[in-house]
């Protein structure tokens, strides 16, 4: 089931205040972006950010699952009220991922 728009759009709000973020869609779902490095990806709703030994110390033990048939395995987050350990955790995924550009 793809992505709502509106649903989109809350995911990117609870993101606010971790750097200039955009989406844009990619295969009937959406790619997210956040100071032009790509990041992650929403799939039938849920948040998947690409792993990173970053992302894990702020994660402790997250959860990995591809976020389609094929892909490779992400961090999936379910939860995103969180905004302060959100934004903390995208920051550290874009620091690392931006390192590696």
């Amino acid at each position: 089931m793809a992505t709502d728009p509106q649903r989109m759009e809350w995911i990117l709000e609870q993101m606010e205040g971790a750097g200039n973020l955009r989406y844009r869609k990619m295969f009937g779902e959406y790619g997210v972006y956040c100071d032009e490095v790509f990041f992650a990806v929403v799939c039938d709703g849920t948040l998947f950010i690409k792993p990173t030994q970053a992302g894990r110390a702020v994660l402790g033990q997250p959860v990995l699952q591809p976020p389609h048939q094929g892909a490779k395995p992400s961090f999936r987050l379910d939860d995103l009220t969180d905004r302060e350990r959100l934004i903390e955790l995208i920051r550290a995924t874009i620091g690392e991922l931006g390192r590696q550009r």
